[in-house]
């Protein structure tokens, strides 16, 4: 990948806090949305194992993901839709990913530093890493409908 256009995705994570995540269960298409942190392109999100989206990864993994603010002003649309993988997260994974959310969500804190009904749903949440094998930036300010694609399986 390029390096301005490494850049301009990295910039966009930051930007944003909530991806639509897409996933294929038992019972048909599912969406949700989920708050979500970032390294690099990997995408760390938590969510409650009984929900529909949790239950479908576990059957099947592969999910697609959009980024993206609620725009009027369609020239200033700008926003990420990715194809990849969403699994459980454990073990010194998961302590980072907890780490990495609460760093950027100041509300959930660090691990260990909340308390109340924050730390009582926390306890009861599951945490997934998104890893995207393609992924679009979708940018209207350079033309209307201007994607540029970024193949993650090249490393």
């Amino acid at each position: 990948m390029s390096a301005a256009l490494s850049q301009r995705v990295a910039a966009c994570l930051r930007e944003h806090h909530v991806m639509t995540l897409a996933t294929q269960g038992e019972t048909g298409l599912w969406a949700a949305a989920v708050f979500y942190v970032n390294e690099g392109l990997k995408l760390y999100f938590l969510s409650s194992p009984a929900s529909r989206h949790a239950s479908n990864l576990a059957r099947e993994p592969r999910v697609a993901v959009t980024i993206q603010r609620d725009y009027d002003d369609w020239p200033q649309i700008t926003g990420i839709q990715a194809e990849g993988e969403a699994v459980e997260v454990s073990g010194d994974e998961h302590t980072h990913a907890r780490s990495l959310y609460g760093d950027k969500f100041p509300l959930v804190g660090r691990a260990g530093s909340t308390t109340g009904a924050i730390a009582q749903a926390l306890a009861k949440v599951h945490w997934y890493r998104f890893t995207p094998r393609r992924l679009y930036l979708i940018d209207n300010s350079l033309g209307f409908g201007h994607r540029d694609e970024l193949d993650c399986r090249r490393g």
